[in-house]
């Protein structure tokens, strides 16, 4: 599958079959993530892949329940608690750029789960507090997002998107 395929077809998917996934489909995707460019190459990012049913279920107690993406934690086989260390990147201008190195691998691992027909759903609404306790996560550590890994037991269509013309600008900001 091209890359911009990838790009095009890839869905947030929140219903998944209960398929066991290939420990070297996990180890190709983390690897795609790893492979992400970060603030002096310093690559923040950590990754927590969770398979064991226990850990699964218990981490439904972090995901309030009016959270659309609990039932996608329920039913994938396996989840990825992806995580920054922050000392290992940098702020500048006001901007924590060890967020946007660990979006950057997050996005890396979202394609290459789709190239490979698995799906992934990110989330950002848990109490992050009672993830790191859970899984002995250290202090320092920010969860940056969790997903939901598996093969997909759904097709969503596509989402509509903003035409090009309306964020994109050439030269100078334009007002519309």
């Amino acid at each position: 599958m091209d890359i911009f395929q990838v790009i095009r077809d890839r869905r947030s998917i929140r219903k998944y079959k209960n398929t066991p996934v290939e420990q070297e489909k996990i180890e190709q995707i983390l690897n795609a993530a790893r492979l992400a460019p970060s603030w002096k190459n310093m690559q923040c990012w950590r990754f927590l892949v969770v398979s064991d049913p226990a850990w699964r279920s218990a981490l439904l107690d972090a995901f309030p329940d009016d959270n659309p993406g609990k039932k996608a934690i329920a039913a994938a086989p396996v989840v990825i608690l992806v995580c920054a260390d922050p000392s290992e990147s940098d702020i500048e201008n006001g901007i924590a750029y060890y967020i946007a190195d660990t979006a950057i691998a997050f996005e890396h691992l979202c394609l290459a789960a789709h190239a490979v027909g698995l799906g992934t759903c990110w989330m950002g609404w848990y109490d992050e507090q009672a993830i790191k306790r859970m899984f002995n996560i250290p202090e320092q550590i920010r969860v940056v997002g969790v997903t939901p890994l598996g093969y997909p037991d759904q097709e969503p269509k596509a989402r509509p998107r903003k035409e090009l013309e309306e964020i994109a600008f050439y030269d100078c900001w334009t007002n519309g």
